[in-house]
């Protein structure tokens, strides 16, 4: 497994935030905080992936976005989403729709869809594209390490657990057990009792 990471990881990580993002990369932090990954080549494949995945979806945008519109009108609400948000901040959507939950995927096609030149964008998602490789990468490997101490604990733990919640199951055992003998001790006497000869 350790060898499939290794060797496929930076491929996987590349791929995965082309078309998606967050996930990919805290696994790709998180292999990292394992070792079986660099940190520094994760964060440089997913900001190679992240940038060219929205470059062309920004490129798709600019080229067929009316028709794709046309063709899929249950997403002019999104499309008409990012706009608005584009028109509002400018620039500081472009830097941070990667962030934004829900808009990932569709504000690079709504930022071809503007008048926003190609030069501006492409700049601009340089920026955001390392700045967010660099954030979700390390708060991947960070919780990696969350993750390991929090594992640790339950292991250090997970002997006084069991045993605790198999004195509990004991104790429910014999309480189950005590609730029936009433019954037990009533069947038994109605068994002995001989039968009635009326």
């Amino acid at each position: 497994m350790e060898h499939l990471i290794a060797e496929w990881g930076y491929l996987a990580v590349i791929v995965g935030t082309f078309f998606e993002g967050e996930t990919v990369l805290v696994l790709g932090g998180l292999a990292a905080h394992k070792g079986f990954l660099r940190l520094d080549l994760v964060i440089t494949a997913a900001f190679a992936g992240s940038f060219c995945g929205d470059q062309m979806w920004f490129w798709m945008g600019r080229r067929f976005g009316r028709r794709w519109l046309e063709r899929h009108p249950g997403k002019v609400p999104l499309i008409e989403r990012g706009t608005r948000l584009l028109d509002r901040w400018g620039a500081w959507f472009i830097l941070s729709f990667r962030f934004l939950y829900g808009l990932r995927s569709i504000s690079p096609m709504a930022i071809g869809l503007s008048s926003i030149s190609a030069v501006r964008f492409t700049l601009l998602n340089l920026i955001a594209a390392l700045v967010w490789a660099v954030a979700v990468g390390w708060l991947g490997f960070l919780f990696g390490n969350v993750l390991e101490r929090f594992l640790s604990q339950i292991q250090m733990w997970e002997h006084l657990f069991l045993a605790a919640l198999a004195i509990a199951l004991v104790l429910f055992g014999l309480y189950r057990l005590a609730c029936l003998l009433p019954w037990v001790r009533r069947f038994r006497e109605r068994s002995a009792r001989p039968p009635s000869t009326d």
